[in-house]
This record gives C-alpha cells, sequence and structure tokens, in this order.
C-alpha cells in the first residue's frame, strides 16, 4: 500500500505583518518567532556592507551589486527594493523550501514589498497590517525609543499617513493598543490559517481512506 501522508500534513505559508514605524510590528515580529518553533524570519539578501556582529545567512545573505543584479534578472527574488542607496530582496528558493516542509515564513515588510508577495505567492500569503490606537501615540513611541532625532521621527511620521492609507489591501487588520494582546490575535490568525483546507496537504487522502 503506498505511504500516505498524515491528515495534519500542510504546506506552510508566508506571514506577512506590516504597519507604520513604531506601530509594533517589529515588536510583535520578535515575540512571535520566540514563541512559535513553526514559524521562522525570512533572511533578506542585500547589498550593504556587513556590520559588525552580523552573520551571513543568518542576519542577511550579502551579496554585491553585481549578484543582486544577476538574481533580479533570473526572477530569484519574491520581492525586492531600493532602500536609502542599497538593495534588499527576499530570495524565492530558500522560502519555498520552507513552505514544502510544512513550515512558516514571517515577513516584516512594508505594503510594496507586500505587493509584490502577492503577485507572485498570493496562495500561500496572509497578510496583516498593525494600526497604532492613535497618531498621537504613534508620535509618542518613536520618542520613547530614544534613538532618533526629531527630524527623523517627523520624517516618519509624515509617512506613517501613506503607509496607512494601504490598509485595506490586507486581509487581517488589527490595532495594536498592547503588545500582549496583539500577539495574541496575530498568533489566532496564525492558528486559523494553518487549518485552511487548501494547506492541509494530507487531508484528500485521509478523506478518500475514510470512506473507501
Amino acid at each position: 500500500m503506498a505511504e500516505t501522508l498524515p491528515p495534519t500534513a500542510r504546506r506552510g505559508l508566508l506571514l506577512v505583518l506590516s504597519s507604520p514605524s513604531g506601530a509594533g510590528k517589529s515588536t510583535i515580529s520578535r515575540m512571535l518567532i520566540e514563541n512559535d518553533v513553526g514559524i521562522e524570519m525570512s533572511v533578506s539578501a542585500t547589498t550593504r556592507p556587513m556590520r559588525p556582529g552580523e552573520v551571513d545567512g543568518r542576519d542577511y545573505h550579502f551579496v554585491d551589486n553585481d549578484r543582486f543584479g544577476a538574481m533580479v534578472a533570473e526572477d530569484a527574488f519574491l520581492e525586492w527594493a531600493h532602500v536609502f542607496d542599497r538593495r534588499y530582496g527576499t530570495p524565492r528558493a530558500p522560502v519555498e523550501a520552507v513552505l514544502a516542509q510544512g513550515r512558516d515564513v514571517l515577513f516584516d515588510i512594508d505594503w510594496q514589498g507586500t505587493q509584490q508577495l502577492h503577485a507572485k505567492m498570493r496562495d500561500d500569503l496572509v497578510r496583516v497590517f498593525i494600526l497604532p490606537p492613535s497618531m498621537a501615540e504613534l508620535a509618542r513611541r518613536l520618542n520613547a525609543r530614544g534613538t532618533d532625532s526629531a527630524e527623523v521621527i517627523a520624517s516618519r511620521m509624515s509617512r506613517a499617513a501613506a503607509e496607512i492609507s494601504h490598509w485595506a489591501e490586507y486581509d487581517y487588520v488589527l490595532v495594536n493598543e498592547d503588545a500582549g494582546l496583539c500577539l495574541a490575535e496575530v498568533r489566532s490568525i496564525l492558528a486559523a490559517e494553518r487549518l485552511r483546507r487548501a494547506r492541509r496537504t494530507g487531508l484528500l487522502d485521509f478523506v478518500r481512506s475514510l470512506l473507501s
């Protein structure tokens, strides 16, 4: 008798968290990775130099401009963009390998990267947009970081409205009043999406065995 997949077998998914800077996507991403062994952070390729303490393949895949350009020409990225005169992109092959293993990949990216992912991987994609409870609270959080100048904070606030205007392109929209509660909502979304029939690769043969 041919070996069949267990009914719990599934294809992985791509979970995107987007938000304006300061609304909490990076904090929620870190908390999710720390609490869920079934999901891992996407590792981007970049043309920027490696910084002290960084590890190639863990923090980023560090490549030169020529290699990055060749990867773009080969359609080897799921999404890529210019950021401050450097290029960043998500290599396709490692992501697809993780999905095939039934594991999930987490993306902390903006709406533009999300649009590119949706164009190429829409059946695997789950998009979550995180809103601040108010613009005043968003400004307070940015100032509380203590890492940015007033000019940088003003720039981030001016971009926030443009970023928020893309909220309707996402499957789920959350308001991050409390990081713990927002994380619980993200985990609920992830649990439900993992159970979608279309992702349950072992379900068809299991049902057939019940009916045979």
